[in-house]
């Protein structure tokens, strides 16, 4: 493995643990890293909290079969960069608020911050059975279009982002939406809850200021490989 693979698939080791650390996911769940236009990197086919230093991660074409070894959902990842020139690096989570958001039939308003990146609201996909072929994985990325995310009824979210570490920053966006959502949910008999306009969206959904970069560093930090 070339120097810079590595050190790419160190990113994708440290953002599987950051996942895990940051209970977005459990024993499910995958992440991975664009390396070219014709292929990427994903984590180890394991719990994602338990990817040790240095273990090896799989580079998958975007065209022919999946390697062997790799979990079947990952063709979703394959389909949305395949679809998403923009697009570096995607992450598979189940975090539990917006898992109990979801089943409700709903996603989470841009009501806050962190909301504004999914503006006015990530896409419901409306199917809680898991993605195990190629038909489901081109509709979903189909319906994920331009959003950051989109969130799985009864069965997580999909985060997209410009590198891997927007997408696990937007994956702990996309579960504190979920928890505002629900708090707003349980209130909404005594006071009308608030949203963000789309122009006061699109000026909060900024990483100017290094706030991708302090997240980032948050949820990462104390990580085994980092120094």
């Amino acid at each position: 493995m070339s120097a810079q693979l590595e050190t790419l698939a160190r990113t994708v080791r440290v953002a599987a643990r950051a996942l895990g650390r940051a209970g977005l996911v459990h024993a499910y769940g995958h992440c991975s890293a664009r390396i070219d236009a014709a292929s990427f990197l994903v984590a180890p086919s394991r719990p994602l909290g338990l990817v040790r230093p240095g273990e090896r991660c799989t580079v998958v074409p975007l065209d022919g079969d999946l390697p062997e070894g790799v979990l079947p959902e990952v063709r979703v990842h394959r389909e949305i960069y395949r679809r998403r020139p923009d697009v570096g690096g995607v992450a598979r989570i189940q975090p539990p608020k917006l898992m109990s958001l979801s089943v409700l039939g709903r996603t989470p308003l841009a009501r806050h911050g962190f909301g504004a990146y999914f503006h006015p609201q990530p896409p419901l996909w409306d199917d809680p059975l898991l993605l195990r072929s190629d038909v489901q994985a081109r509709r979903l990325a189909e319906q994920l279009g331009d959003a950051r995310a989109i969130v799985m009824r009864g069965n997580g979210a999909v985060t997209a982002g410009q590198s891997l570490q927007a997408a696990v920053v937007l994956a702990w966006y996309l579960e504190d939406a979920a928890r505002v959502e629900l708090d707003c949910l349980s209130a909404a008999a005594h006071t009308l809850p608030t949203c963000l306009s789309e122009e006061q969206s699109a000026v909060r959904a900024t990483w100017d200021g290094r706030l991708l970069e302090r997240m980032w560093d948050y949820l990462t930090a104390g990580d085994a490989e980092l120094d």
